[in-house]
């Protein structure tokens, strides 16, 4: 059982003051909440716990003291009858969480721990949706239990109606809020039989998305068109890249250094899984590559120039950032310049390369070893995606009705 005591903290104040706070200990380790309160230790009666009527506020103050023991006690006795094994510290978050215990300050938390683990694409993405649920409950703070399937049915039509947001966007909204209330969960302030998502609730589905790759015919132009402007070429060079490794995302190809290349192959670890891999380097890649040598610095130096401002690496929510601007950056030259230029009709972005890979793949290459070049964890991620790209049973099923 957690022991409960109130004391003076020992660490004086410039006042000649000390803390007032709730000491917490469990199995002989010690916790403590302030109370917001400071003391001088005349007026503290350390033996009864509570303050002496020297104090001009010594009423209020003993009657705050009463209330956050009772509040406290009721929490840990809660915990402890769940959980066999508890520690202070887990006691000292139910009774005072860290970031209190009301949505939009767990928002707050939720976007804090994105930055801070360097996230930098989601975090931009979500903090517009936090905003976006706050102006919808009208900038007022709410409790978890109010958070109803009523409210987020309502959230999803203003949403839909207002701010003219596509079904899919609305699901990401919607994706916030579930993470937002799964991480109170956690942190031990919000009650777990007030989650309104899952069977019978609200059920996050995404709509189906077409996936489009450019044709192997624009694939052919985009590599032979004379590009004399730098960016424009380094942006085609980049896609290039991109596709003649299996789609490999733009977050990866801007990080290759010249020692992941050794003898003909390119050994690099995926930034989104972490999962590594080897792949041959096809001749038009080491083409694309010899333009790069002369910059090149050491053996360990980066290929590409983007990231190169950086002082370092070990800011992940800076680099991240960097990528997602030269990204934005070269998805417009591919746009507006590249695609006009090689006089490719077809949506082009950096990450088209990857859906140009699986398209031209199509069904034949075997789904296992599409699962190695995708370094995808799960089969089922493969299969997945790769239906996107495959039409010929549907074609065939249709000619057989309609003929050629």
């Amino acid at each position: 059982m957690s022991a409960l005591k109130v004391v003076l903290r020992q660490k004086q104040n410039k006042d000649g003051t000390y803390p007032l706070a709730l000491r917490i200990t469990k199995d002989r380790r010690t916790s403590f909440i302030h109370l917001g309160h400071n003391l001088h230790e005349s007026d503290w009666n350390k033996v009864l716990q509570r303050v002496e009527k020297s104090h001009p506020n010594w009423k209020r103050l003993n009657n705050l003291i009463i209330q956050r023991v009772a509040e406290a006690s009721d929490k840990a006795i809660e915990m402890e009858t769940a959980k066999k094994e508890v520690s202070s510290s887990a006691v000292k978050q139910k009774i005072k969480p860290q970031a209190g215990s009301t949505f939009f300050k767990q928002a707050d938390l939720y976007l804090d721990r994105l930055k801070a683990a360097g996230k930098y694409n989601r975090y931009t993405a979500d903090k517009p949706r936090v905003k976006h649920f706050k102006d919808f409950m009208k900038n007022q703070d709410v409790a978890f239990s109010d958070i109803t399937l009523g409210t987020l049915e309502r959230f999803r039509i203003y949403l839909k109606a207002e701010l003219s947001i596509s079904e899919r966007t609305i699901i990401n909204h919607l994706v916030v809020v579930r993470s937002v209330f799964s991480q109170a969960i956690k942190e031990g302030v919000a009650d777990a039989k007030y989650y309104p998502f899952g069977k019978g609730k609200i059920v996050i589905k995404f709509p189906e998305s077409t996936k489009v790759g450019i044709s192997k015919e624009e694939v052919e132009k985009l590599e032979k068109v004379a590009l004399d402007h730098p960016d424009y070429d380094h942006a085609r060079n980049l896609w290039l890249i991109s596709y003649y490794f299996a789609g490999m995302r733009i977050s990866d190809v801007l990080r290759l250094r010249w020692s992941d290349f050794q003898e003909m192959r390119l050994h690099y670890t995926m930034g989104k899984n972490k999962k590594a891999g080897s792949l041959k380097t096809p001749e038009k890649a080491l083409k694309i590559l010899e333009k790069y040598e002369s910059a090149k610095n050491s053996p360990d130096d980066l290929v590409f120039p983007d990231l190169k401002v950086l002082p370092n690496f070990d800011n992940d929510f800076l680099v991240q950032r960097r990528i997602a601007f030269s990204a934005s950056r070269y998805d417009k030259f591919l746009r507006e310049q590249v695609a006009k230029e090689a006089k490719i009709t077809s949506k082009l972005t950096m990450h088209i390369a990857r859906h140009t890979f699986a398209s031209l793949a199509g069904d034949k290459i075997p789904i296992q070893m599409l699962q190695k070049l995708y370094r995808h964890s799960n089969i089922s991620t493969t299969i997945g995606y790769q239906a996107s790209f495959i039409h010929k049973d549907a074609d065939d099923a249709l000619e057989a009705v309609i003929g050629g």
